[in-house]
């Protein structure tokens, strides 16, 4: 057996003649930049959050950058967020020459552990940004207290967990700003870079708009520095035919999900999904403890597998100047030792997941 781990040709298929005839639209209109396709987009988005405004543009980098930007973040300004994540998060901080303050995850959830976050937090604290990892919001009512207490903004890393709810509200729509991806490997993926924004407050939301194409007010008039970070017409095409079909995705990604926990049982360490959450499930990861091992002998029998991540933040050679040790934050790095994602997508079958549950069994 030969299983894929995303079935990206598969989603594309699945909706071929609805995505072929939006990309051909926007060919045959020749608005490849700032197309209608954007702004139909944004307010289809808006729709789905529950946001008083969504803003499309490049990648979810670039959303953790424009929403840092539109704060007003500075050299020398504090920002807290979880070590244990893609580098992105921490990145975009460290590009804009503010410092990344780390703060230590729950073991269970793998987000950030909110009872760390107020010792850390000093009078150079501009801000608070969770990730909601693997497909789970972060604690976020525990995270806005602490905001509101120190006027912090809070910038939810959301860039695994669009479509995902917390307390019965949506991801992307429960802090200052929220940012996601839409990297072709997310739940909801498009055929390239992309990314958005989402917040009520309008004059940050007029502010992002104006960053994303260099800060520009009206054509060759620029109030703010911006970037290039505008989404392409091609890509909000493919978003609003497959966003069309998302909740039936995550239906689909759950009930996966649900007979992997089926049939691994308690014989491993399975995700944990709090109560008061649901998962979009960008990844379905295990914690094993000779997992390199494991990876080899699983490829050999035709089963991909992933790790998220190897290496947390704080150990990574670019944040050396920060000064962390190995053993700051230990709970990040037993998780990033043990850590592996199996395939996990729509389309995946029973079939598939009987074989990669009883290869795992048999082998550890």
């Amino acid at each position: 057996m030969n299983i894929d781990f995303a079935n990206l040709t598969k989603a594309y298929l699945e909706h071929k003649e609805g995505i072929d005839y939006s990309i051909n639209s926007v060919i045959s209109s020749s608005r490849f930049i700032m197309g209608q396709e954007i702004n139909e987009l944004e307010a289809a988005l808006q729709e789905y959050t529950g946001s008083k405004y969504a803003i499309t543009c490049s990648s979810g980098t670039d959303a953790l950058l424009l929403a840092m930007m539109a704060i007003d973040i500075k050299p020398g300004d504090e920002i807290i967020t979880s070590p244990f994540t893609f580098i992105a998060t921490a990145e975009t901080i460290a590009f804009l020459g503010a410092i990344p303050v780390f703060v230590d995850i729950n073991e269970e959830t793998y987000n950030i552990d909110t009872n760390l976050i107020e010792e850390k937090i000093s009078k150079k604290t501009k801000a608070i940004m969770p990730v909601s990892l693997f497909g789970q919001i972060a604690d976020m009512d525990e995270i806005n207290e602490l905001a509101e207490k120190y006027k912090l903004a809070v910038i939810e890393d959301a860039a695994q967990s669009f479509g995902a709810t917390y307390k019965g509200n949506k991801s992307c729509n429960l802090s200052t700003i929220g940012c996601t991806s839409f990297f072709p490997a997310k739940p909801l993926g498009c055929f390239g870079d992309g990314g958005a924004l989402f917040t009520d407050d309008e004059n940050l939301a007029d502010k992002i708009k104006s960053m994303r194409i260099h800060g520009q007010t009206e054509r060759y008039i620029h109030k703010y520095v911006g970037i290039g970070g505008r989404l392409d017409t091609l890509q909000a095409a493919v978003l609003l035919e497959k966003l069309k079909y998302y909740d039936n995705d995550i239906k689909r990604r759950h009930n996966v999900a649900m007979y992997y926990n089926q049939k691994f049982g308690n014989s491993i360490i399975r995700p944990f999904i709090k109560k008061e959450n649901t998962s979009v499930w960008a990844q379905y990861s295990i914690r094993i403890k000779k997992r390199d091992t494991l990876q080899v002998k699983l490829k050999e029998k035709g089963i991909p597998t992933a790790v998220h991540y190897p290496k947390p933040l704080h150990l990574q050679e670019c944040f050396g100047y920060l000064g962390y040790k190995k053993g700051a934050f230990p709970v990040s790095e037993k998780i990033s030792n043990e850590i592996m994602s199996l395939p996990m997508n729509p389309y995946i079958t029973n079939e598939e997941i009987n074989y990669i549950v009883n290869e795992i069994k048999s082998l550890i």
